[in-house]
């Protein structure tokens, strides 16, 4: 209303009478207000009961949906935990597994440590042996040398 007040004041007087004598004017661009009329009581009886039984079963299917969500999460939930059970006894005998091999490498300890002395002495051995080989070949050399003298 303050807004066709203020384009009135801004038109000139002559031109606001020969506007008013016309009539309004039709501008597609401006959309005219149709006048509101309130339904009959008993429509918007009808249509609140429509729109509260659709209100209720908009709400069941949430809570519904919700409730569902719930479930799935608990079901989900008691499987996570049987697998962490099954993985739990799975750690338990793989850490008893651990124990009893450690004993038995402990059992068996002196004897990897005698096999080992062994392994030394063989070692030791084999190179006397190769030194002996070579000594003798010496001797040999020197006995056929005096042989042919």
């Amino acid at each position: 209303m303050a807004a066709a007040a203020a384009a009135a004041a801004a038109v000139p007087p002559e031109e606001a009478s020969e506007a008013r004598r016309q009539g309004p004017k039709q501008d597609p661009a401006v959309e005219t207000a149709e006048e509101a009329t309130e339904p009959a009581e008993a429509d918007i009886n009808e249509l609140c009961k429509d729109m509260f039984n659709k209100m209720a079963i908009y709400l069941t299917g949430e809570l519904t949906a919700t409730s569902e969500d719930y479930k799935l999460l608990e079901n989900m939930n008691k499987l996570t935990s049987l697998k962490y059970l099954e993985m739990k006894d799975i750690a338990i005998n793989i850490s008893r597994n651990l124990k009893d091999l450690n004993q038995k490498y402990a059992g068996l300890q002196p004897y990897l440590e005698q096999i080992n002395l062994i392994e030394e002495q063989v070692a030791a051995l084999e190179q006397a042996a190769y030194k002996l080989d070579a000594y003798s070949k010496k001797l040999e050399a020197k006995y056929k040398k005096l042989e042919k003298r």
